[in-house]
């Protein structure tokens, strides 16, 4: 029988486009500060710490969690593991961690994704021959088979011409996710999740947009006379973000004043040329597991990699359309990648927090090859 798993912590850093205001930093010197921030707010012991797990799409090897573990001052002795499912990372990252506590393998995980689109080093391809490609590549590919692995802006186009979700849909959605996140700032709803950087303390790209604007923005691809505009996709960019996940027997021991229930996640792999509907796939699944009826839910964080993946992905999951990213989306903050899962959780763990106790909320996000992940949280006590 699984042990039951709570979220005592969640911190992130803010969300900075590519070569801005982090593109300074590498991954440790991003996921570390956050990772203390959040160790801070759990009122844990750096020695209570059984594993460290964070996401990463881009940093090119070399166990970027490690790095962080030891430049944030944790014990040598503290293991530490990344793991890299592209854009589902972050959110698969506090899954695994939540898992080994289920097993009681774990009774305290940091977890969560880190990304720096700015200093991800460029990438070669080598031929059987052992021939190094003269050009650098932008990603490896996702699936064996080159007419199956579009690039993910002509993926979303062809879903936009699939679905009927045309480019004012798209745009007004984009608008929304834009006004939603400076009514947030506004009214102080990030001051509990942000952790301030010399020279930036707050998600740099959300701005005030029209549906003019977004449909002048430049065209990124185009199916059946349906055009994806840059406007409506989330711009690359630089953040971290991490959660405490502890066990109960750990809880009763280090008693904490505010925390959320893990109560269930699932993974599903659907078509890799429609990965943005990847995220259906495994919340209808997750919902089918835990009996949840996903219509009914409070609060849900759904990734906005592209507004036609969101509105897609909140219709065919049948989600009310007023509780899905309340505070804004990565349209509006932008989207690092290994990190953007881990944030959606942050997110939906601070949302549910101003819900009464017992209120549900949905994490899910997608990934290029067509995987998806979905995470279910309740606002509870022990």
């Amino acid at each position: 029988m699984s042990r039951p798993v709570w979220l005592v912590s969640a911190r992130r850093s803010p969300v900075a486009p590519r070569g801005g205001a982090l593109a300074a930093l590498d991954v440790d010197q991003l996921a570390a500060p956050v990772l203390q921030a959040a160790l801070a707010d759990a009122g844990v012991p750096a020695s209570g710490v059984d594993e460290v797990i964070f996401g990463n799409g881009l940093c090119g090897g070399g166990n970027p969690a490690r790095r962080v573990t030891l430049l944030a001052g944790l014990s040598q002795e503290t293991p530490a593991l990344t793991i890299d499912r592209q854009c589902c990372s972050g959110l698969d990252a506090i899954v695994l961690g939540a898992r080994l506590i289920e097993s009681g393998a774990a009774d305290c995980v940091l977890a969560g994704g880190v990304e720096s689109y700015s200093r991800a080093p460029e990438r070669h391809a080598v031929d059987s021959q052992g021939t190094v490609s003269p050009g650098p590549y932008a990603r490896p590919p996702f699936t064996p088979w080159a007419d199956r692995d579009p690039e993910m802006a002509e993926a979303a186009a062809a879903l936009a011409c699939e679905a009927g979700i045309d480019e004012a849909r798209q745009a007004a959605w984009t608008v929304e996710s834009h006004e939603k996140a400076l009514a947030a700032e506004r009214a102080g709803r990030f001051s509990g999740e942000l952790v301030a950087f010399p020279g930036v303390a707050r998600d740099a790209y959300m701005r005030k947009l029209s549906i003019a604007t977004c449909r002048r923005s430049r065209p990124l691809a185009q199916s059946g006379g349906h055009a994806l505009h840059a406007a409506t996709a989330a711009v690359s960019a630089d953040a971290a973000a991490v959660v405490c996940l502890v066990s109960q027997r750990f809880l009763r021991k280090n008693p904490s004043a505010a925390f959320c229930r893990f109560d269930g996640a699932a993974c599903a792999g659907g078509d890799p040329t429609r990965p943005g509907l990847a995220p259906v796939a495994a919340a209808s699944k997750l919902a089918r597991a835990t009996a949840t009826d996903l219509r009914a839910l409070r609060v849900a964080e759904v990734m906005e990699a592209y507004a036609v993946q969101a509105i897609a992905c909140v219709e065919g999951l049948e989600l009310d359309r007023p509780g899905v990213n309340r505070s804004g989306g990565a349209l509006a903050r932008g989207h690092p990648i290994g990190a953007s899962g881990a944030i959606l959780a942050v997110r939906l763990f601070h949302e549910l927090r101003r819900e009464a106790e017992g209120a549900q909320g949905l994490a899910a996000i997608a990934s290029a090859g067509g995987l998806g992940t979905a995470v279910l949280l309740r606002h509870a006590r022990a």
